[in-house]
C-alpha cells in the first residue's frame, strides 16, 4: 500500500528527467526547403516597382541569389548592407517581394539601397511556397544550370557574405 504513495513522486521525476533531456539537444526549428538540389521553379512574377523587371521563367545561364524579402521585415532591412556588398562583388541578386506594395518596396529600396537586378511581386506568397520558403528573409543560391544549390534561412550577416559569394562564383 505504501508504494502507491511514491507514484506521484516517480511520475514527477520522470517528467522532469524528460524535460532536462530534451533541453540538452533542442530541436532544429529551421524549415529546410525540399527544393535544394532541384531545378528552380519557373517563377513568373510581374514587376513590382517602376524601372525594375519582374521575374520570368527559369533562372538559367548566370548563377544568382534569389532573395525572399518584404519591406515590412525588420531582418530584411538588417541584411540590406550585406546584399549590397554581394552586388559589389558581382553577384546577381533577384528578389521575390512577399505580400508587399509597390510604394512600400520603393521606399524600402530608397532607404536601404537596391541590390536587386529584378523584383517579382508575390502578393499571395505562392512563389515563396513553391520555393519551400518558410519566411522572410530567406535566400537561395541558384547555379548556372538552374538548380537550387543552397538555402540560407534568415538574414544574411556580414560573416555570411564571403561564403555566399564563393558558392555563387563556383556555380558558374
Amino acid at each position: 500500500m505504501r508504494a502507491w504513495l511514491w507514484a506521484p513522486f516517480v511520475a514527477f521525476a520522470g517528467v522532469l528527467a524528460l524535460a532536462v533531456w530534451s533541453l540538452r539537444a533542442p530541436a532544429d526549428r529551421i524549415v529546410h526547403s525540399r527544393m535544394v538540389g532541384e531545378p528552380m521553379p519557373a517563377l513568373t512574377l510581374p514587376a513590382l516597382v517602376p524601372g525594375k523587371p519582374g521575374l520570368a521563367g527559369h533562372a538559367r545561364g548566370e548563377p544568382r541569389l534569389v532573395n525572399i524579402f518584404a519591406s515590412w521585415c525588420i531582418p530584411c532591412a538588417a541584411e540590406a548592407p550585406q546584399l549590397l556588398a554581394l552586388k559589389r562583388q558581382g553577384v546577381r541578386i533577384d528578389a521575390v517581394a512577399v505580400r508587399d506594395t509597390p510604394h512600400a518596396v520603393a521606399a524600402f529600396l530608397a532607404r536601404y539601397g537596391d541590390p536587386y537586378a529584378a523584383i517579382g511581386d508575390d502578393r499571395e506568397a505562392r512563389a515563396q511556397l513553391a520555393l519551400g520558403s518558410s519566411g522572410v528573409p530567406e535566400t537561395f543560391v541558384v547555379g548556372a544550370d538552374g538548380r537550387i544549390l543552397l538555402q540560407h534561412v534568415g538574414d544574411i550577416r556580414a560573416d555570411d557574405v564571403a561564403a555566399l559569394a564563393a558558392v555563387v562564383k563556383s556555380a558558374r
